[in-house]
């Protein structure tokens, strides 16, 4: 299900009074690989609901450059919720996470191996509040501009 921005902290709270331990990671999923699914399972199994922020396509471009992203906001998102590991998407624009994750307040957020914690933005509104974070072991080899390239080679006939 796709949250609207502005409902992120009434969902949360109504999460919370259910007992859920709420699980965030966010991204920007453009064209979804192996990696990813693997990523997003593995951060699904630290809590009971797992919320995806994805970037919007202003922000993906911003990030990525003009020729992205592939997909759009609404196809990346619906794709996305087809995975069984993820509950919720919500949409934000900014180059990163931390005001989202100010208002989600979730219990562990999860980030992929090739960070480590001290150079995740968001890890410092994480602590703040006492939540955990978590880095999931990254896919080495599969990543959405390692699959753009070699479409690339492809067309080209390289």
């Amino acid at each position: 299900m796709i949250i609207e921005k502005n409902l992120v902290v009434e969902t949360c709270e109504n999460l919370r009074r259910q007992n859920k331990k709420i699980v965030f990671t966010n991204g920007c999923f453009d064209i979804l690989h192996v990696g990813h699914v693997r990523y997003l399972t593995a951060a699904k199994n630290f809590g009971d609901v797992l919320i995806v922020g994805l970037n919007t396509d202003a922000s993906v471009k911003k990030l990525k450059g003009d020729s992205r992203p592939i997909n759009n906001e609404k196809d990346r998102a619906e794709v996305l919720l087809g995975l069984k590991a993820v509950d919720y998407v919500v949409f934000f624009g900014e180059r990163t996470a931390e005001n989202l994750i100010a208002e989600v307040k979730p219990d562990v957020y999860v980030k992929g191996g090739d960070y480590t914690i001290d150079k995740i933005p968001e890890a410092k509104i994480v602590q703040s509040y006492g939540g955990r974070i978590e880095l999931v072991d990254f896919v080495a080899g599969h990543s959405t501009t390692n699959l753009i390239n070699a479409m690339q080679k492809v067309k080209s006939g390289n």
